[in-house]
């Protein structure tokens, strides 16, 4: 299933980490594990009871994180509320960043998107994006509706394999119905959850 370097065509939930300081600081995170904020502890149970009342015949079945904490500990809100275990899969850990963790997101940013420039250190673009195929393709091989808890950096990538602009930021802790293109289009489908 999609191991040719091609995104399984399944549907599946997706859900970035809550909010944390550097986040609201505008700083990288990259692979610097930064927790949670107040903010971001209340954005991940109000995503919870989002997901517990909005599945709509799309319960989900298995719950797959990041390592890093504030995408582990989103996803343990959800699991608590649906009574599912998380599991933790590594290769949907945040880009390194390198010598820019901890620095302003500025000009660097984009560039590194469109493929122009890799920060000391880091993982380039195209990098992440085969690591998001191969990410993302493990967790729809489990039991269905998944839910993956991960990333801002990666979900870019996750964009540009999916046919649509790539250096959209996806708002921290809002839950996304992810469907393949239908017959005849070329990109993939993303309907947010309404929040409580």
């Amino acid at each position: 299933m999609g191991g040719d370097g091609r995104l399984s065509r399944a549907p599946f939930w997706f859900l970035r980490h809550g909010e944390t300081d550097w986040n609201a600081r505008g700083l990288s995170q990259g692979n610097v594990d930064i927790p949670l904020n107040a903010i971001g502890i209340a954005q991940a149970e109000r995503a919870a009871r989002a997901l517990l009342d909005g599945q709509a015949g799309r319960q989900i079945a298995t719950i797959v994180a990041s390592p890093l904490g504030r995408a582990r500990d989103t996803a343990a809100a959800v699991g608590k509320l649906l009574g599912l275990p998380v599991e933790i899969h590594d290769a949907l850990r945040e880009v390194s960043f390198g010598v820019q963790e901890g620095q302003p997101m500025a000009d660097w940013f984009d560039d590194w998107v469109e493929g122009r420039f890799t920060p000391e250190g880091a993982e380039s673009f195209a990098r992440l994006r085969e690591r998001t195929v191969a990410a993302i393709n493990h967790c729809l091989a489990r039991p269905g509706p998944v839910l993956v808890v991960a990333h801002g950096a990666l979900w870019r990538a996750f964009r540009a394999e999916a046919g649509l602009p790539a250096n959209v930021r996806t708002p921290n802790a809002l839950p996304m119905w992810v469907t393949p293109p239908a017959a005849g289009e070329a990109a993939w489908r993303f309907e947010p959850l309404p929040l409580p």
